[in-house]
């Protein structure tokens, strides 16, 4: 049966990986994988979760099974932080933990298909696993454009797309810090898309990977509390790989809100049900981890602190981009002042970005997406002059 499998195209991403690693030149740049890197281009453990975890080695006296809705305790101390004050909107709000935000993306378009879901509107560029994983529960994807040329988001699009959903559509979101664009909406704009949501009832699902990442933990969910203010009912994904830095421990939660407190348990039964048949039972280390950090105020206080300095780090390599708009024309580094996040694009074409990685050791993805964390003191120079090179003329 085997042999009628067909062989698929290899991950560019991994392809540029390798690139990168048997390049020889000492002052090669990598910025095509998608994790924080410090000044001296290390992606450390969180010195809060190490406390957590040797908190968890002293203290914790079973790894049995936690069931298909994993750590509640996890779930629940991440709320305030999502949500706000009344972090479970008078009960509507239910959580449980999944594999990494991929697979609370994965259970919250598994649980609106069963909810009589056909399509999700989307806009693009975005995630590539986003399609993927539409394609693969058996949902149609239609596009809409995200980001308009000079950078700034399309509220246009995407207020067309929620206009134009059907009565069995979707509209997926990003929460903050869009990838790959890096391009988010304005609270203005968060209001309108709020407004379109409560007006057409269509359901918003939304993906929040990084918050903290772009300009605070509040500033960067207050247009999904909005959203989720005016809507009877709304998916949200979230990830605690990129806030946390537990990425290879796939640390996520998904979020249902429901119309009414007593509709929620039904909601809660068929999100377990689904989960129960794709993993089973979410990994508890990480989770639980999380959980430690957030219920212990030193701790939690060193965590936000930790998020601070990452946060602040990119937010020094955007200006400084920004400020070198007028050396690579055409490009307009400029906006990426204004963007949030680890990402941003920059239309360059394929020879251009060939170039870059051939005479200047610079290795990003063939889209033109770069994360920004692999820009430091030490090569940020060097990017930006490389990028004069690839477009003078």
């Amino acid at each position: 049966m085997l042999d009628r499998l067909q062989a698929q195209a290899p991950d560019a991403l991994l392809a540029l990986i390798k690139m990168h690693a048997q390049d020889p030149r000492e002052d090669k740049i990598d910025l095509g994988v998608g994790v924080y890197r410090t000044n001296e281009g290390a992606t450390p453990v969180f010195r809060s979760i190490k406390k957590a975890e040797q908190k968890l080695i002293d203290e914790q006296d079973s790894k049995s099974y936690l069931g298909p809705e994993g750590d509640t305790g996890f779930t629940a101390a991440l709320m305030p932080y999502i949500f706000g004050e009344d972090a479970t909107m008078g009960g509507r709000i239910e959580g449980m933990q999944t594999p990494g935000g991929t697979g609370a993306v994965r259970l919250a378009v598994a649980l609106a298909k069963a909810a009589g879901v056909t399509r999700v509107h989307m806009g693009v560029p975005s995630w590539p696993n986003h399609a993927q994983i539409l394609a693969d529960v058996g949902v149609e994807t239609v596009p809409f454009t995200h980001a308009k040329s000079d950078g700034t988001a399309d509220l246009e699009a995407v207020l067309a797309a929620i206009h134009g959903a059907g009565p069995n559509d979707a509209v997926l979101l990003h929460g903050c810090c869009h990838n790959p664009t890096g391009v988010d909406y304005t609270l203005d704009q968060w209001e309108a898309i709020a407004a379109a949501f409560a007006e057409t009832g269509v359901l918003p699902l939304l993906d929040i990977a990084y918050h903290g990442l772009g300009q605070g933990l509040d500033e960067d969910v207050a247009g999904i509390r909005k959203v989720l203010a005016a809507v009877p009912e709304a998916l949200i994904a979230y990830s605690c790989d990129k806030n946390f830095g537990l990425y290879r421990d796939r640390v996520g939660a998904f979020y249902m809100m429901a119309k009414e407190a007593s509709q929620l348990p039904a909601i809660v039964s068929n999100a377990n049900a689904l989960a129960r048949a794709n993993w089973s039972m979410p990994p508890d280390h990480g989770g639980a981890a999380v959980r430690n950090v957030l219920r212990d105020p030193a701790m939690t206080k060193e965590w936000l602190e930790e998020l601070d300095d990452m946060r602040a780090r990119m937010r020094r390599v955007r200006a400084r981009l920004a400020a070198a708009d007028n050396e690579a024309p055409g490009l307009n580094l400029a906006a990426l002042g204004d963007q949030n996040g680890l990402f941003a694009m920059l239309p360059l074409d394929k020879d251009q970005i060939a170039r870059l990685r051939e005479d200047h050791g610079i290795y990003m993805a063939g889209s033109g997406r770069i994360n920004v964390a692999g820009l430091h003191a030490g090569n940020t120079e060097k990017f930006i002059a490389a990028l004069a090179d690839v477009t003078k003329g």
